[in-house]
């Protein structure tokens, strides 16, 4: 499986990005993608998630009800829908994929086996 993430950029607070995640080698409806986080000096943070198959949806708390994670099967992509940003948000945004066949949300990084090349989000104040 092979991730490629793009679509952050410079924004504002406030203001809104959506970056996205096209999956080659395997079908988004098949795989378990997770949206990382990673700002200088701090670990890589869970975001969100979503499930194989059905496609159930999982946040971290500091970004409920603003962020969205979302797949088109059609363009097989998985889609990061960021609104309301703060300038906290920023850091570099990652995709990934597991190969469990089980419909599983997993918030550690080790968890995963494919990662997608990073996605700067800047928010500025």
């Amino acid at each position: 499986v092979q991730l490629q993430a793009s679509g952050g950029g410079l924004v504002q607070a406030g203001g809104s990005l959506r970056p996205s995640c096209a999956a080659s080698g395997s079908t988004v409806s098949m795989i378990n993608v997770g949206w990382f986080r990673q700002a200088p000096g701090k670990e890589r943070d869970f975001v969100a998630g979503i499930t194989n198959r059905d496609g159930r949806t999982s946040y971290h708390d500091s970004i409920k009800g603003r962020f969205t994670i979302s797949r088109d099967n059609a363009k097989n992509t998985v889609y990061l829908q960021m609104n309301s940003l703060k300038p906290e948000d920023t850091a570099v945004y990652y995709c990934a994929a597991d190969r469990s066949v089980l419909s599983l949300i997993r918030v550690s990084p080790a968890h995963y086996d494919y990662w997608g090349q990073g996605t700067q989000v800047t928010v500025s104040s």
